[in-house]
């Protein structure tokens, strides 16, 4: 572990993970349960990436995108929307845009609860122990959590991903 003090990390729970050995460096609470919120669409982007459907793809916006909480982000896209796999992957990231990470649910498992079900296999996959998933996007559910811990654990497993890594460090997209 790293030898500092107390107070300089401000966070209530962190991890630092040697990204590559998954040595843990430094841990401050890595285990307790947190709420998830919008990192959840690393999972998301990391299934549609393993998916198979082609960045290139042109991919039709199924109706259960507009399906999001009121006062949700969004990418925009609507539904009939055609567009390229990648156009929709960047814009969901950027814009961490609810209606996109559902829309890719649909389109990688064919509905949101089989995508969610799925994001809880690969977290179980991954190694994680405390991560529970109920959404595709982060919308706040009181059973939607995961840890410090696990976090870094799927973190550690997207930035193998090269499409992860190039898609997370854009800093603007234009739509095709």
């Amino acid at each position: 572990f790293l030898p500092l003090p107390a107070k300089a990390v401000s966070a209530q729970k962190a991890i630092l993970l040697d990204a590559n050995t998954g040595r843990v460096l430094y841990e401050k609470d890595p285990d307790s349960r947190s709420p998830i919120a919008s990192t959840t669409k690393i999972m998301t982007l990391l299934l549609g990436l393993e998916s198979g459907i082609g960045l290139e793809d042109e991919v039709t916006i199924p109706a259960e995108a507009g399906d999001v909480p009121e006062g949700s982000s969004v990418v925009p896209v609507k539904p009939g929307d055609v567009m390229s796999f990648a156009d929709l992957l960047y814009g969901f990231m950027l814009s961490s845009g609810n209606d996109g990470a559902n829309a890719v649910a649909v389109l990688v498992d064919g509905g949101i609860d089989a995508f969610v079900d799925h994001m809880n296999r690969r977290a179980g996959q991954i190694g994680c122990t405390g991560t529970h998933y109920v959404n595709a996007h982060g919308y706040h559910n009181a059973e939607h959590y995961t840890n410090a811990q696990d976090l870094a654990l799927i973190s550690l497993e997207a930035m193998k991903n090269p499409d992860f890594r190039r898609i997370v460090a854009a800093p603007k997209w234009t739509m095709t």
